[in-house]
């Protein structure tokens, strides 16, 4: 108490001492001795303090729970320690999706076999589309056969595929004087031969370009009905004219599957009950070559769905029965008389739809749709069958059941007008805007945003190009899918590729965008994504998704759209999913067990977006050989 009374007296002194320089020998000696004092004194009462709470503050934790001569050496500590503790991490579910048996190795869901076998043969009703329900749906993955090979490049592959990848020779032996197709040790040899065109595709296409002009750009787009395997259209590619292949499933064994191994386009299809998936105005050119169709039955219902989808101006082609019946009708086995009634037939109606007969040519013969109705209102006074169509959407073709009414042409002002509006000839048609767009007819969509969104998909291809190195390299890829194509960009931007992309526009898309990409000179089809895509497995080299899975969020599952992705995307082949990151994440999750390798990278204009593109590459792997089955799959 001494010290502490005589401290303000001392301090008073000491301060004079200091102001004037004469400083005492007592009092410097006394002041680092207190405040030696004071010190020790502080570091014993923090050593002797009860731990802190958990409940103290940050700053009242960090200031009690380590001594002054630690904090050098201990890390701050800036996380609170106030809040509840975290919830435990959902388990996330992840799917079993193993390989299924080999003999699925072909299995195309919505044209089985066995499941067709359940609906009336009437009108080959039993030939179309029938998708298993819900809980009919695989959750395995369709192995490629034991042996499987990458497909030969383009244009190789249109004469060559490997037999190992359709291990099938019913049409090397049922079509063996027509040159179809030949077995030559491992490969499979495509003459271009054909039942009505012996002397190859080749030479009957030039008949068919001295009847009319495939040459100047006119006819781009084509549809083969009935294709066998697809060489009309594989030969039509060399000039500039893509053609649409499609044939039932199993009328001859394979023959789709050989045409898309050839890197030639073709879908599962058939003339029926219901419409063919593509909307009105699409083909310059439709053809059949002994397609055994009956063109004047049904009150000419098929020949008036050709209408329907031929464009203003097109041409349809029939070669085979009943054409040149005269000279043929013995090897044909049919009467003359039969032959002649069934040629009959096809004239009447091709009349009623007001298509005129241009040339008729030894086994050739092709009829040409007007460019308008003027005329063809003006002459339902004399053919009162079909009437015109009053209700139906000519565009709408995904399970649309046919009718025998006459799709009215849009209207025109004269008689020499274009119905629908004039189309540029090929190449500029590409990248011309579609009659669809410049009138108004698609709603929202201007020629601003055409020309737009083309220059937008020439930037997102040359991104793509820089990190996936197979789209880069130049016949890498051939047999294209884009899920929803929207105005057919992402194609266009790939003109000068040789590859062909089969656009497809989902039915669930809000605006029907499929007639505009026609009319760019592309083609493409109607899709739900819920359901199988009627192709064989291993169609496509390469699949591109733009928000396929935000457009069929709570519509169908993620899972199934996936599965059906590695049915039609062929070994080693590549995808591309734009979307937002979310839904990404949740794909990346799936197809880490479906033996893909794949990595999320930035959208194209940076990290600060939300919608991330994913790239994956399907790994090598085939079905066991046959004495190894059941046992593991080759990888």
């Amino acid at each position: 108490m001494a010290v502490m009374s005589c401290w303000p007296t001392r301090l008073s002194h000491i301060t004079l001492l200091f102001n004037a320089r004469k400083p005492s020998l007592y009092c410097i000696t006394l002041l680092p001795l207190l405040c030696t004092t004071f010190y020790l004194i502080g570091i014993w009462q923090h050593s002797s303090a009860p731990k802190s709470s958990s409940s103290s503050s940050a700053a009242g934790g960090f200031l009690t729970s380590a001594p002054c001569f630690s904090l050098q050496a201990t890390q701050l500590d800036f996380f609170p320690h106030h809040l509840p503790p975290d919830p435990p991490p959902a388990e996330a579910r992840v799917p079993h999706l193993p390989p299924c048996d080999p003999s699925l190795s072909e299995y195309t869901p919505c044209e089985d076999v066995r499941r067709s076998l359940k609906f009336d043969r009437d009108m080959l009703l039993y030939r179309e589309r029938h998708c298993p329900e819900k809980d009919e749906l695989l959750k395995c993955r369709i192995p490629a056969p034991y042996g499987y090979k990458v497909p030969f490049r383009w244009p190789e592959s249109r004469e060559f595929a490997w037999f190992a990848n359709v291990p099938h020779k019913e049409l090397t032996i049922e079509k063996k004087n027509q040159n179809w197709v030949k077995v030559e040790g491992e490969r499979l040899r495509f003459p271009g031969g054909g039942t009505m065109f012996p002397r190859g595709a080749d030479a009957y296409i030039d008949d068919i370009d001295e009847l009319i002009n495939l040459k100047d750009g006119s006819i781009r787009n084509a549809i083969d009905t009935g294709c066998g395997v697809a060489s009309w259209g594989a030969y039509l590619l060399s000039r500039n004219i893509v053609a649409v292949s499609f044939a039932p499933r199993d009328t001859h064994e394979a023959q789709v599957q050989f045409a898309l191994e050839r890197g030639v386009p073709a879908l599962i299809g058939v003339l029926a009950s219901i419409r063919l998936p593509y909307p009105s105005r699409a083909f310059d050119m439709a053809h059949c070559s002994r397609c055994l169709i009956p063109w004047g039955q049904n009150d000419g219902l098929y020949l008036i769905e050709v209408d329907r989808i031929l464009r203003p101006g097109g041409y349809w082609i029939l070669s085979g029965p009943p054409i040149n019946w005269e000279n043929h009708w013995k090897g044909w086995n049919r009467t003359a008389d039969d032959l002649k009634a069934e040629q009959s037939q096809i004239e009447t109606v091709a009349k009623s739809l007001c298509w005129k007969r241009v040339v008729k040519k030894d086994d050739l013969a092709i009829w040409q749709k007007p460019t308008n109705h003027i005329y063809c209102k003006a002459n339902r006074k004399v053919f009162k069958h079909p009437r015109f169509c009053q209700t139906q959407n000519p565009d709408m073709a995904w399970y649309t059941k046919l009718e025998a009414c006459l799709t009215t042409l849009p209207e025109v002002s004269n008689t020499k007008e274009i119905a629908g509006g004039q189309l540029a000839k090929w190449p500029e048609r590409l990248n011309s805007i579609p009659p669809r767009i410049s009138s108004g007819s698609l709603t929202s969509i201007t020629e601003k945003t055409f020309i737009e969104n083309t220059e937008l998909w020439k930037k997102r291809v040359a991104y793509y190009k820089k990190i996936d190195y197979q789209l880069a390299e130049t016949g890498r890829y051939r047999n294209l899918l884009d899920m929803n194509a929207y105005l057919g960009g992402f194609a266009a931007a790939l003109g000068d590729d040789p590859v062909w992309v089969m656009n497809v526009v989902p039915v669930e898309a809000e605006i029907n965008t499929l007639g505009a990409v026609f009319e760019r000179g592309l083609i493409g089809t109607y899709q739900n994504w819920c359901e199988a895509m009627s192709t064989y497995p291993r169609t496509y080299d390469f699949i591109h998704a733009d928000s396929v899975f935000s457009l069929y969020k709570d519509r169908c599952e993620m899972e199934d759209i996936l599965v059906e992705m590695d049915r039609i995307l062929r070994p080693e082949g590549s995808v591309i999913i734009r979307d937002d990151v979310d839904v990404l994440v949740k794909v990346k999750n799936i197809i880490d067990v479906m033996q893909w390798d794949g990595k999320i990278v930035d959208h194209e204009n940076g990290p600060n977006h939300r919608e991330k593109i994913l790239f994956a590459v399907k790994q090598y792997w085939t079905a066991p050989a046959h004495d190894q089955q059941g046992i593991k799959t080759v990888s």
